[in-house]
């Protein structure tokens, strides 16, 4: 009887042809979390450890005085709930709006609907900063400076985000929509109840991408925040970096704190965007 082997033998020209684009992403890779690995290394490091020539990577013991010590010089906590309060009503405001426009322009007939999504996708090519002064006015004139409202009032919605779920929403057969209707169910029903659980992935890819951008905002609130109370973790850390600029330790446990939440969510979650992307960017 012939004998059955388990697997197949590796090609071993493919796996060598394959092996310096291989060593090129890995060492690609290392060069992208050098820095970070660098940063929360030197958080955990002495004075002297930190200043050291040639530099020190490993720190001699792991301590937490560096980040009690920024926690002293500026109020970190403060600034980390700001940042928490902005891009939770962020992510809300803009994830209900983008669910909404992008109904509107895949499943609602309406006299100039392609138009009207053409303007609003030219708008895309318009950078923030050339609206800044224009927002900043209206913001200063409706006396929100220095509040949280003007921290989230121009990011409620997103042109981008809307195409995203409309291509999705594209997918999806209309036969389904009028089965719906004749069955009874409104457009805001069948919306929340049937959309909006079948583009469960492009939801939530928007949903990161938005908390990701809105934690990691800087320019906006460095405008319209001019005090401790409403800052969030970047302006903070910016401000922190001329009362700490000699301890490099002490800016790096802040710098931490600012980065470190991001970089965990993105690494749990990083699958989720790359699905919700392709699925709803490439489509339509």
């Amino acid at each position: 009887m012939k004998k059955i082997t388990s697997g197949t033998k590796p090609d071993w020209r493919e796996v060598l042809r394959k092996t310096p684009v291989y060593l090129f992403l890995i060492l690609g890779s290392l060069l992208m979390i050098f820095p970070f690995i660098w940063m929360i290394l030197t958080s955990f490091k002495t004075h002297a450890e930190a200043i050291m020539f040639p530099p020190k990577f490993w720190p001699a013991s792991f301590s937490f005085v560096n980040y009690r010590e920024a926690f002293s010089m500026a109020p970190f906590g403060k600034y980390f709930i700001n940042s928490v309060i902005v891009m939770v009503l962020s992510v809300l405001t803009t994830t209900t709006t983008t669910i909404l426009a992008a109904f509107a322009f895949s499943k609602m007939k309406f006299p100039g609907r392609s138009l009207i999504f053409s303007i609003l996708l030219s708008l895309m090519m318009i950078p923030f900063e050339m609206l800044i002064i224009t927002n900043y006015t209206t913001i200063v004139k409706i006396k929100l400076y220095n509040t949280i409202p003007a921290l989230v009032m121009p990011f409620i919605s997103s042109i981008f985000y809307t195409y995203i779920l409309k291509n999705f929403f594209d997918t999806i057969s209309d036969s389904l929509y009028y089965s719906a209707r004749i069955d009874g169910a409104s457009n805001w029903i069948y919306l929340w109840r049937i959309m909006v659980p079948i583009a469960k992935p492009s939801i939530f890819t928007i949903i990161l991408l938005n908390a990701l951008s809105s934690w990691n905002s800087f320019m906006w609130p460095l405008y319209v925040t001019s005090d401790a109370k409403s800052r969030t973790l970047p302006y903070g850390l910016q401000v922190f970096t001329t009362e700490a600029a000699s301890y490099s330790e002490y800016l790096m446990a802040a710098s931490t704190i600012v980065v470190l939440p991001m970089i965990i969510l993105f690494i749990l979650t990083r699958k989720y965007i790359v699905n919700g992307v392709s699925t709803g960017g490439l489509k339509g």
